[in-house]
């Protein structure tokens, strides 16, 4: 993707709000030749890339899947982005206003006041990682296949670091067998900053026993930290991997929950159609609301999108501006996602927005 010489340009996966746990890698370098005294506190949000999760970029599947049989698919599964520009002039932004379908925001609504870019990169970058997670877990069980909680990263400066390692298998917490991101976190969220966990790991058959002091969440200091990302692999040996770079946030959630279960399975799911589509997902299927929605639907329609894939909740921003043929199907499940596919490609009546 392109950088505009005048101005930065970032790609969100936007989800809802607060866009600190949900908002993209965003960079807050100035703008190129502006002097950053005289910026604006203002960020404009656009239509951004969208990315079919059924293809590959740069030699590799978006969606890569090891160990097991997979399948050919047709047609596209795009997941939607939201393009901010931060760190405009004056004119830039009354520009960005009056000539595009840009929305002006207060800046604090992208950078949340007092957070450094570090921090934002790495909220970023967990809200990715455990929204990959819950898409596979998504997938997993609708396909009745088990998973179990692996470590994707730890963090430098956590308690974690020492005792912790990439590709562990977490298999319990204080004793309690975990399978799932969601329960580990519930576990750890029951406890405070400080507390003592004893994680029951295993590595290459070994298993053993960490036991870990919890920090303090850097935006709440009142939520205990592990300092630990997690993923989730199927028990089997069967491995997904997601390789898409420079997006963050969760709101691909649910279209690479469609793209992992089109691939493990021998009907074609979309049967040669373009559909797009955005939404977090959660363990069990429940497909959230997004932030930036009007921007994803008029990009999808450009690209020549026949369906879009809306939460419900974000239905009357996804239909609040002229999106001509593109059917918007209203959906609050993966059930429903894939329902709303199904009954497009064959013929079928869709529930829309609009109902």
């Amino acid at each position: 993707m392109s950088t505009p010489s005048n101005r930065r340009l970032t790609t969100l996966a936007l989800g809802a709000v607060p866009i600190v746990a949900l908002g993209g890698l965003m960079s807050i370098d100035h703008i190129p030749g502006t002097d950053i005294s005289l910026t604006v506190p203002y960020a404009a949000q656009g239509p951004g890339p969208t990315v079919d999760t059924l293809s590959s970029v740069e030699g590799k599947d978006v969606v890569e899947i090891s160990g097991a049989e997979t399948y050919d698919t047709s047609g596209q599964l795009n997941m939607t982005t939201v393009a901010v520009r931060t760190n405009m002039s004056l004119s830039q932004a009354i520009g960005r206003w009056l000539t595009t379908n840009d929305t002006i925001v207060p800046l604090e609504t992208v950078i949340p006041t007092g957070t450094s870019s570090e921090e934002m990169q790495e909220a970023n970058q967990q809200a990715f990682v455990q929204s990959e997670a819950a898409a596979t877990v998504t997938a997993m069980n609708y396909l009745d296949i088990p998973v179990h909680v692996v470590v994707a990263g730890v963090m430098d400066d956590s308690a974690a670091v020492d005792r912790v390692k990439p590709e562990d298998v977490v298999l319990a917490v204080d004793g309690t067998e975990v399978s799932e991101p969601a329960e580990v976190q519930e576990l750890i969220r029951a406890k405070s900053p400080g507390d003592e966990v004893t994680l029951t790991l295993e590595n290459n058959g070994q298993e053993r026993e960490e036991t870990i002091t919890l920090g303090e969440h850097p935006h709440d200091s009142k939520i205990p930290l592990l300092g630990v990302t997690m993923s989730s692999a199927p028990r089997d040996g069967m491995n997904v991997t997601y390789n898409l770079q420079d997006v963050g946030g969760p709101s691909a959630g649910m279209m690479f929950s469609l793209a992992v279960i089109d691939k493990l399975t021998e009907d074609d799911l979309t049967e040669g159609h373009f559909v797009a589509g955005t939404g977090t997902i959660s363990e069990d299927g429940t497909v959230g609301p997004i932030g930036g929605i009007e921007h994803k639907v008029e990009a999808s329609q450009e690209a020549g999108a026949e369906l879009f894939l809306a939460p419900a909740a974000n239905c009357e921003a996804a239909t609040s501006r002229d999106h001509g043929d593109m059917v918007i199907a209203s959906v609050e499940t993966l059930d429903d996602a894939i329902h709303a596919i199904e009954d497009f490609a064959s013929g079928a009546e869709v529930k829309t927005c609009a109902e």
